[in-house]
C-alpha cells in the first residue's frame, strides 16, 4: 500500500483533480438513471414489457447498490481506498458498454443491477477517502460542492434524457455514460490518494464481523443512517415513479416531464450552496436544524395538494422544491456527524450507513410505487410526508445525542 497522505486544508491543482474525477465518476451513475428515466418507456416499449418495469430499472440499480456494500468499506481499510475504487469506476464502465447489446427486458434489468453496484464505491470507498483526505470544514464544503455537480444530473437528466431520445436510440445513452466513466477513471488513476491507514494489513471474515457489530450497534451510526435514508427517500421516489405519473397517467410530453423537474432539482442545488456558504462559519449542526423546516413544510404542501386539489401540479412541484432545498441544507453535515459518529474504520462505517440507506431506498420506492398504483397520486405523496416526518424526528433524536463530529 502506499503512502498514507495527512488531512488537507487547502487544495493543489492534483488535490483538485481528486473530488471533481470522484464527482465525475458519480455524475456518470446519476445520469445512468435520470437521463434514462424519461426513454424507459421506449425501453419497455422495445422489449415488449409492461410500465412496472419502469420503476423496476431504478430499484434494480438501487439492489445493485446493497450487493458489495457490506464488503467493500472493509476491504478498503485493508486494501487501500485507492484500488478499491478504480476497480469499481473500470466496472460501470464496462457495465454500461454491454447494456449497448442488451436483447430483452431481464438482460436490460441485470445490467442496470450490475452498474448499480457503482454505488457500493462512491458510498462506501470515496466518501470516506473525501472526509479523511480533508479535514471538517474542506471536506464538508467539498460534499456540498460535489453534490451541486452531481445534481446538474437530475437537473438536466430528464430533460436531456428526453431531448437525447429524438434524435438518438436509448442504447447510445449507455456508451455515453461509459465515456464518462472512462474520464472518470484517468482523472483518479492520476490524482486519488491513499488514505486508509491498512490498520493490520489483512482481511479475515471474522474481523470484518466485530468490525459490523461494533457500527450496527452503534446507536448514532444506525440512527443517523435511518435519517439520511428516510428524509431522501421522497426525492428518489419521486425520481423513480414520475415518468409513469406524469407522462403515461397526466399525459404530459416528455419535454414538459422535464422541465417540471428542474425546480425540484435546482432547490436541492439552493440548499447545497447555503451549506457551502455556512461551512466553518457555523455549527455543524446549524444547517441540520435549519433544513427540517423546508423539509417537513415542502413535503406537506406537496402532499396536500395532491390529496385535496385536482391538478394542482404546481402546488406539487413547489412543495417537493422547498423540501429538496431542505434536503440540501441536511445532507452533508449528517453525512459526516453519523461517519464519525463511531471508532471503526471509515470504510466500514461509511459502508454501514450507505447500505442502511440503500436498504430504505430500495424497500420505499417499492413501497411507494404499490401505493400509487393501488391509491393514486394523493396517497403516494402522503407516504412521502410519513417518510420525511420520520426522517425529521430521528435527526432531533440523532442529534440531541452528545456527538463528535
Amino acid at each position: 500500500m502506499s503512502s498514507v497522505s495527512e488531512p488537507a486544508s487547502r487544495l493543489s491543482y492534483r488535490q483538485w483533480l481528486f473530488p471533481l474525477s470522484l464527482v465525475l465518476f458519480e455524475f456518470a451513475t446519476y445520469i445512468a438513471h435520470d437521463m434514462i428515466q424519461p426513454g424507459m418507456l421506449q425501453v419497455i416499449s422495445d422489449f415488449s414489457a409492461s410500465a412496472d418495469w419502469v420503476s423496476t430499472s431504478l430499484t434494480a440499480y438501487l439492489c445493485g447498490g446493497i450487493l458489495l456494500q457490506w464488503l467493500l468499506g472493509p476491504l478498503s481499510d485493508r486494501l487501500g481506498r485507492r484500488p478499491v475504487l478504480l476497480t469499481g469506476v473500470a466496472f460501470f464502465t464496462l457495465t454500461c458498454f454491454l447494456t449497448v447489446f442488451t436483447q430483452s427486458i431481464e438482460q436490460f434489468i441485470l445490467m442496470r443491477f450490475l452498474q448499480g453496484m457503482s454505488l457500493c464505491f462512491i458510498g462506501a470507498v470515496g466518501y470516506a477517502a473525501i472526509q479523511e483526505a480533508f479535514n471538517e470544514t474542506l471536506s464538508v464544503k467539498l460534499m456540498a460542492l460535489m453534490a451541486n455537480i452531481t445534481l446538474i444530473a437530475p437537473l438536466l437528466g430528464p430533460l436531456a434524457g428526453a431531448a437525447f431520445i429524438h434524435y438518438a436510440p436509448w442504447k447510445a445513452m449507455f456508451a455515453l455514460f461509459s465515456l464518462i466513466s472512462a474520464l472518470a477513471f484517468w482523472g483518479l488513476w492520476r490524482s486519488m490518494p491513499e488514505t486508509a491507514t491498512g490498520r493490520d494489513g489483512r482481511f479475515s471474515m471474522r474481523r470484518l464481523l466485530t468490525d459490523y457489530r461494533e457500527v450496527l450497534t452503534n446507536q448514532g451510526v444506525v440512527t443517523g443512517s435511518l435519517s439520511i435514508g428516510l428524509v431522501t427517500l421522497p426525492l428518489l421516489a419521486w425520481v423513480a415513479q414520475s415518468p409513469v405519473l406524469l407522462i403515461q397517467d397526466a399525459g404530459m410530453s416528455p419535454l414538459r416531464y422535464g422541465w417540471l423537474q428542474v425546480p425540484v432539482f435546482t432547490g436541492l442545488i439552493i440548499g447545497n450552496i447555503a451549506l457551502s456558504k455556512l461551512s466553518g462559519k457555523v455549527n455543524i449542526r446549524t444547517p441540520i436544524w435549519l433544513g427540517i423546516v423546508p423539509i417537513t413544510l415542502g413535503l406537506a404542501i406537496a402532499a396536500g395538494s395532491a390529496l385535496f386539489m385536482v391538478h394542482a401540479w404546481d402546488w406539487i412541484i413547489g412543495g417537493l422544491s422547498l423540501y429538496a432545498l431542505g434536503t440540501g441544507l441536511v445532507n452533508a453535515g449528517l453525512y459526516r456527524l453519523t461517519l464519525f459518529s463511531s471508532p471503526t474504520g471509515k470504510g466500514t462505517v461509511a459502508a454501514a450507513l450507505g447500505l442502511i440507506t440503500i436498504v430504505v431506498f430500495a424497500v420505499g420506492i417499492e413501497v411507494a410505487k404499490q401505493l400509487y398504483f393501488a391509491w393514486g397520486n394523493g396517497i403516494f405523496m402522503l407516504a412521502g410526508l410519513i417518510s420525511g416526518l420520520t426522517g425529521a424526528l430521528m435527526i432531533t433524536a440523532f442529534m440531541k445525542r452528545p456527538q463528535k463530529a
